[in-house]
């Protein structure tokens, strides 16, 4: 693939973590702004340059880094705005509770030993009290004088863990016209109880919310099960995909009169996966209730499954054993034979992968995929038509100096798996640490915004920069 190098300009910087980069228009002005959102729950847009506040729910939004070294994967995770924003002022929050921390469910470094029955098919058993937090769906409404206001709550989603919560987890199909919802497994390690391939569970999945459909509901349950649901919210909700580990968000490109759907999967130990998909046939919540109550299984047929836990992108998901002697004689158990089987023929293969330990010259080993996004601008040539992704760091640099790694594929016209290629960028970040957290572009696709944080600590604040990526 072609060698791009890219340059990095600022356009703010000394921010809190940015989880969301999306452009906007709102009600009454000519101009498209960028919105950035925090993971603390701050939201901001840019005019001239200069950042203005446009929400702060830092008081609604649990506290974070309060354990882990401070390394948090809750808090303000998905901001959309509808598509007649500029007529309605509809937008849409996902984030963590504050109040909510509960005592969680088991040891978050979980690893299941197959030599141990008993550690391969684990329960999530007094779920009203085994948790770690809660997570809401929120609809919001710009209100004429220019101050948000909450309207409802979609939904709320109690947590087994507090990590694989998703993260740009909320976006507007321009197929559907629906909210499209990207939801992790639930969190530890190896999806423990397998809540990404069970249909009944709200974790691991990709949903979509019709929000034009009224409910009446504006206070609903704290829920882990589609089947606890009131009926007035199940009637709201198709599922599009299962088999989900953690995801970073979905983007949609135009492709003729149809859209090409690009997600990823946070990898376990081996390999991060982006998969496409361009047509799916959803599932509604309220016929997956009625083939569970008749413990029949739903139509699969054109229902996306991205293979989780069973398989991890193209490989069978395995537990790594360290070899400390020798690295290369780490030895690797296929962690979930049975369910790897089974859905080795239904689930979707991914359209590019790489992996935490690559040793090509012109490839990265990496840790974390954070960010997925279409570019159909003229700007950088090169790009043009591709699929551009971010990895938190390249593996292996030394922590006090980890950088992220920008990188791009595209789609091959025989659906075969793609190789992919890193983007150089010219931009000096010193000693600084620069993680790269998240990755946006504007409306139409034309212009791409990379977020980077100098810190793995949440709680280490005001050390975030927003780039747009230029020539």
């Amino acid at each position: 693939m072609i060698k791009v190098n890219v340059s990095l300009r600022t356009i703010v910087s000394k921010i809190n973590l940015p989880t969301v980069l999306k452009t906007a228009i709102l009600p009454g002005d000519p101009v498209e702004r960028l919105f950035i959102a925090t993971q603390v729950g701050e939201i901001f847009y840019i005019v001239n340059g200069s950042l203005r506040t446009f929400l702060d729910i830092r008081p609604q939004v649990i506290k974070l880094g309060t354990s882990g070294g401070g390394y948090d994967e809750r808090g303000l995770l998905g901001l959309a705005f509808h598509p007649g924003f500029y007529y309605n002022g509809l937008f849409y929050l996902h984030y963590s509770l504050a109040g909510t921390q509960g005592p969680g469910v088991l040891s978050e470094s979980f690893k299941p030993d197959p030599c141990d029955p008993g550690t391969l098919n684990l329960k999530w058993i007094n779920r009203e009290i085994q948790f770690d937090h809660i997570d809401t769906v929120e609809e919001w409404v710009l209100q004429p004088n220019g101050q948000p206001q909450k309207r409802r709550t979609l939904l709320n989603l109690r947590r087994p863990f507090s990590n694989h919560n998703g993260v740009n987890s909320l976006n507007f199909s321009p197929e559907t016209g629906k909210l499209i919802l990207t939801t992790g497994d639930g969190g530890s390690g190896y999806d423990p109880f397998n809540l990404s391939q069970d249909y009944m569970e709200i974790c691991g999945k990709i949903i979509e919310i019709d929000v034009f459909r009224n409910t009446f509901i504006y206070d609903p349950p704290a829920v882990t099960r589609f089947n606890e649901l009131p009926a007035s919210i199940q009637e709201m909700l198709t599922v599009i995909a299962k088999g989900v580990r953690n995801i970073p968000g979905i983007s949609f490109q135009r492709f003729y009169n149809q859209y090409i759907k690009y997600a990823g999967n946070v990898g376990q130990d081996l390999v991060e996966s982006i998969f496409s998909f361009v047509d799916y046939k959803p599932i509604s919540v309220t016929h997956l209730i009625q083939a569970s109550i008749m413990k029949s299984e739903p139509d699969q047929e054109g229902f996306i499954n991205f293979g989780w836990r069973g398989w991890e992108g193209a490989f069978p998901a395995s537990i790594v054993k360290s070899c400390s002697a020798n690295p290369d004689l780490d030895e690797k158990t296929i962690a979930y034979y049975d369910e790897a089987i089974e859905t080795s023929v239904r689930r979707l293969q991914p359209l590019t992968s790489y992996f935490h330990k690559d040793p090509r010259p012109d490839k990265f080993g990496g840790t974390a995929l954070t960010g997925i996004q279409p570019y159909m601008g003229n700007g950088i040539p090169d790009l043009t038509g591709s699929v551009v992704f971010t990895d938190l760091a390249r593996r292996g640099e030394a922590q006090s100096t980890s950088k992220g790694v920008l990188a791009y594929t595209k789609v091959r016209r025989d659906c075969e798996l793609n190789d992919f290629s890193v983007i150089e960028t010219d931009y000096d970040f010193g000693s600084q640490s620069a993680f790269y957290v998240s990755l946006g572009t504007n409306l139409n696709q034309t212009r791409l915004y990379l977020g980077v944080y100098g810190s793995m600590k949440v709680a280490d604040f005001n050390q975030g920069t927003v780039f747009e990526v230029v020539v």
